[in-house]
């Protein structure tokens, strides 16, 4: 946990000179509430006693002055805490984005707008005037004192008062703990299982299963309303009573005030003024105990937001290696996918030297898509290692690996923007990063129906690549993969959806990058693309089978040209990613 509080604590450090400043700040406007009392203290016991009329306006000259210079205070005090949530953005912002991304890689069950929806909720109640309230709680003592100067019965008054709101703030936190925490985790879910069931609405539909799942969705949500309008229901209760509490303390003081007055004990002014200081000292907890419900959120906020940090610290950088060439080595390889309770690979071991295409084949469930992602760095290993160049594919820095990289998925993923800024990995498009654009296009046999699209490069896809079909994303995500000219390209049923003409194309593709000298990972069930490879690899049950010269391993197998493009039923496609 240290190092979660660390990302947090060093965060709010920065601003350390901020928060004195607001203290500072609040500390001025909080003496300045002084003022009315004050004003009404010497109007009833001097202006009036003395009828002068020059004194009366000199004091509220002197008043209005400070009144102003307490709005000035005010206000430079709320821009400071603008500032304050600001900052924490900039210093939280991209660290949180990050570990959510991670998160989600390992099949976390916390989305990275959850993640990001706490950061905001930390940053709105830094930068709002709840905060103000627990600077402003810290200066209640300063009128209990005065009111202690005034009359001891006035004193004693006040302090029960703020002693019974302070039992209905902690009784106000207590009680409504419980239904926020499950609130909040049936909130996550929720809207979860919502987004699982919008980016499926085309299957939803189409098997008539909406109102099934929408059920689903109704009894998680039911549970976070119910929860909540429980939590929601006690904090209403509590609130109403203080304000009531503060009131009738306020009169109950006024009415203490006015008994001394009338034995004598206390002035006409102070008996008015303790009416005011009493409502100035029980404000601001009264404004703590509003405020408990809004940093009870916040607090559950920050909880996830430790526990994700703390699950996924920052990645220490390290050396700077020189640009791979290819040579992938896979040393014992054991993976257990997120949430797995077995591992999909076991003690998966080869190497490929530059300018090699390596087959991987299997039935569905065999690993093959795990060791894809292994290959790129996206799981990391139970055990052995994935080396490129002889370094450990975890110790690249991310930015650097990246780029030497291809990598096509066996569920494309195409994101909002120009198709020429989907092909360049959304890097800029200046100077020659738009003639690579169109080299990598080319070489995925892409450039042509590219240029039949509306407006050609520039057209703009929606969400997941709307606007193409399922071919054409897919060719366009091995542009992709192809831009840059990355020293290991890994493709995952890369024809999967092509006809054809694609799959021709991309055979070519497959023999140009092998002729630059690059490597190639090929996952496939069509025995035509094998031909192409050097070497094959047979996976089963996550245990491999055969490796060696695609020759010799595929044998009998490779069927003869006029028959069916499928290998076996022993090498069909992989389901689930596994």
């Amino acid at each position: 946990m240290k190092k979660t509080r660390d990302d947090l604590r060093a965060a709010l450090a920065l601003q350390r000179g901020t928060f004195v400043s607001v203290g500072v700040f609040s500390a001025v406007i909080n003496l300045l509430m002084l003022v009315p009392a004050l004003y009404m203290l010497q109007v009833y016991d001097r202006v009036l006693a003395s009828g002068n009329g020059v004194t009366l306006l000199m004091l509220t000259v002197i008043a209005l002055g400070l009144y102003a210079l307490m709005a000035a205070l005010d206000w430079l005090r709320g821009l400071l805490v603008i500032r304050v949530g600001e900052a924490l953005d900039q210093q939280l912002g991209e660290r949180v984005y990050d570990a959510a991304g991670r998160h989600g890689l390992q099949g976390g069950n916390l989305s990275s707008a959850q993640a990001l929806s706490d950061l905001n909720q930390l940053r709105q109640f830094f930068a709002g005037s709840a905060l103000f309230a627990f600077f402003d709680a810290l200066w209640a003592p300063l009128y209990l004192i005065v009111l202690f100067l005034f009359h001891p019965l006035l004193g004693a008054l006040a302090l029960l008062g703020a002693l019974v709101l302070l039992a209905l703030a902690f009784v106000n936190e207590r009680w409504s703990r419980a239904p926020l925490n499950e609130a909040s985790a049936l909130s996550i879910n929720a809207g979860r299982l919502a987004q699982e069931h919008w980016r499926g609405a085309a299957t939803i539909k189409a098997l008539g299963m909406g109102g099934r799942l929408r059920r689903r969705w109704r009894e998680l949500q039911d549970g976070y309303v119910d929860h909540q309008h429980l939590a929601s229901e006690r904090s209403v209760l509590i609130s109403a009573v203080t304000r009531a509490l503060r009131l009738a303390l306020q009169s109950l003081m006024l009415g203490a005030g006015a008994w001394l007055a009338i034995h004598g004990q206390v002035s006409a002014g102070m008996m008015v003024a303790g009416s005011i200081l009493v409502g100035r000292m029980l404000a601001p907890v009264e404004q703590v105990v509003g405020a408990w419900r809004q940093w009870s959120g916040t607090r559950i906020a920050v909880n996830r937001l430790q526990a994700l940090l703390q699950a996924h610290p920052q990645p220490a950088r390290g050396l700077s290696l020189p640009r791979p060439q290819g040579t992938l080595t896979v040393e014992g390889l054991t993976l257990m996918p997120p949430g797995a309770e077995r591992p999909s690979l076991t003690n998966v071991r080869f190497e490929l030297t530059p300018g090699e295409v390596l087959g991987v084949v299997g039935p569905s469930g065999s690993g093959k898509s795990s060791l894809a992602r292994a290959l790129v760095g996206l799981w990391p290993p139970r055990a052995g290692k994935v080396r490129l160049d002889g370094a450990d594919l975890h110790g690249w820095p991310a930015d650097e690996l990246g780029p030497a990289i291809g990598y096509l998925p066996q569920e494309v993923d195409l994101f909002a923007g120009t198709v020429a800024e989907n092909i360049a990995r959304f890097g800029e498009l200046t100077g020659g990063a738009q003639q690579a654009v169109i080299d990598a296009a080319r070489r995925a046999g892409v450039h042509d129906m590219i240029l039949r699209l509306p407006q050609g490069y520039d057209t703009v896809l929606g969400e997941d690549g709307g606007g193409l079909s399922g071919g054409q994303k897919q060719r366009v995500a091995l542009a992709r993969a192809l831009y840059g000219e990355p020293a290991l390209l890994v493709l995952d049923e890369p024809n999967a959806n092509l006809d054809d003409v694609g799959e021709a194309a991309l055979a070519e593709t497959l023999k140009a990058w092998k002729a630059q000298g690059r490597t190639v990972v090929l996952i496939t069930h069509r025995a035509a693309v094998l031909a192409v490879t050097d070497k094959v690899l047979v996976l089963k049950d996550g245990v491999m089978q055969k490796f060696g010269v695609t020759a010799e391993v595929m044998g009998q197998r490779r069927p003869a040209a006029k028959q069916a493009p499928r290998v076996s039923y022993s090498f069909g496609a992989e389901g689930g990613g596994a």
